[in-house]
């Protein structure tokens, strides 16, 4: 029976050029969904991954509580000034608290050649970001000065959209600011524009913050932070460490995606099934004589069967490692 169906699976692949439009219908149908399917998911997979990569577990992010994400948050400056002194909070060289109060505003920036513009985060930074931000490093220019319209903007926002390149002049907000650094930091900074906090709230008519970057003093700095703010009557905030909130943020995301990629994946593959099948039986019966020699000769209908299964299961194979490698 082997060898039958050894021969017959090799007789039927041979085959394949003379019925080579049918073969593809398994082919693509295949690729498709497995490119769809590999790509959803890779999407998902790429944003969890890339904002994971954003967050310290040695950095605490402080936000107004309720909110779910920094743009949604609002603290005063006197707010502000309560979470810096925390207790918790790691010390910097100069004996003060390691903090930076950062505020968030949306920008609008364009593409080379397209008309509709995309948004782009501006985050004023106190002196202390950077510190708070170890992978960062300026690779073209120099930092922005404090008290000035200076931009330094991260590597993908200056490969990408006209206006922010080093030296460049940018208008926002009725105000024109220089940029005169590029910064690559390998998470999602990269995606941002960063400029003054001070600087920031008067342009674009702001009194508070959006969030607070702590650096943690040892292992226990985090619940001893929340512990010390909630005790706190004055203030109402949620505490957590930068990986976790980065977490949290992408999270809705990739159920969402995951989802989209089950739902979509089984219409596709539902319908690829119906092709698969519908091809094969049209493979059968084109190679009606064929078969009924080969049964005249001794061959069961065991190995027939089995050669058939094989030749399809190969060809989807083949359909699967094709949509694999484009989504790649």
């Amino acid at each position: 029976m082997l060898k039958q169906t050894i021969a017959m699976t090799s007789l039927g692949l041979r085959s394949i050029p003379e019925r080579w439009g049918p073969s593809l219908v398994i082919f693509v149908g295949l690729a498709g969904v497995v490119a769809v399917f590999t790509a959803l998911l890779a999407m998902a997979e790429g944003f969890r991954s890339t904002l994971e990569a954003t967050g310290r577990v040695d950095v605490a992010l402080v936000t107004r509580g309720g909110s779910s994400a920094e743009l949604n948050s609002g603290l005063t400056r006197d707010q502000g000034d309560i979470v810096r002194q925390a207790p918790g909070v790691r010390s910097g060289p100069d004996g003060r608290p390691l903090a930076s109060a950062e505020m968030i505003v949306i920008a609008e920036l364009f593409k080379a050649g397209e008309q509709t513009g995309s948004n782009i985060t501006v985050r004023g930074v106190e002196p202390a970001a950077f510190a708070l931000r170890p992978q960062l490093r300026i690779v073209e220019g120099r930092a922005f000065q404090p008290g000035l319209r200076e931009l330094i903007v991260g590597r993908g926002v200056a490969g990408q959209f006209e206006g922010v390149r080093l030296g460049e002049t940018l208008r926002m907000r009725g105000s024109d600011w220089t940029v005169v650094g590029v910064f690559e930091s390998g998470d999602a900074n990269e995606s941002e524009m960063w400029a003054d906090v001070a600087v920031a709230q008067t342009t674009f008519n702001r009194r508070g913050y959006s969030s607070v970057r702590l650096a943690l003093d040892g292992a226990a700095g985090l619940q001893t932070v929340k512990d010390g703010l909630a005790a706190d009557p004055r203030v109402n905030v949620d505490v957590e460490t930068e990986q976790q909130y980065y977490s949290g943020q992408t999270r809705q995301f990739r159920a969402t995606i995951g989802m989209l990629a089950g739902v979509v994946t089984a219409i596709m593959a539902l319908g690829a099934t119906f092709a698969a099948l519908n091809t094969m039986y049209a493979a059968v019966g084109a190679r009606t004589r064929e078969i009924a020699t080969l049964r005249a000769l001794g061959f069961g209908g065991g190995p027939v069967v089995l050669s058939v299964m094989i030749e399809s299961l190969l060809l989807a194979l083949a359909g699967g490692i094709a949509g694999a490698l484009l989504a790649f």
